[in-house]
């Protein structure tokens, strides 16, 4: 019994943590720390995405997600790429802006 509290608790602690896009689905809870002001998750312009063989590199620059403070180029698999619900890019950066967690990225059409 005192497994199933922990447990439920657990979940309930980490589906606290995450916080929703802006379109209204909600971030994955090991992708997202914090809320929508302050949490690492963010939908990012279209333009800072190029898709290349295998994956996606990501150009950012400063506005570009909150955390940003200088530019990074980020290549990332498209094995580890998450399917974004909106049609939109989202990336969540943690512990710091200089480390993608996740990348949620639209269905590609062919």
């Amino acid at each position: 019994m005192r497994g199933i509290l922990a447990f439920a608790l657990f979940l309930l602690a980490t589906s606290a943590m995450a916080h929703d896009a802006p379109s209204g689905w909600s971030y994955d809870p090991y992708c997202c720390n914090g809320d929508s002001k302050t949490g690492d998750c963010e939908m990012i312009p279209s333009r800072t995405v190029t898709v290349i063989p295998g994956g996606y590199r990501i150009t950012l620059y400063p506005g570009d997600h909150r955390y940003v403070t200088h530019a990074h180029i980020f290549t990332l698999p498209q094995r580890k790429t998450m399917r974004s619900p909106d049609g939109a890019y989202h990336l969540c950066l943690f512990p710091d802006e200089n480390t993608p967690r996740c990348f949620y990225a639209p269905d590609m059409s062919y």
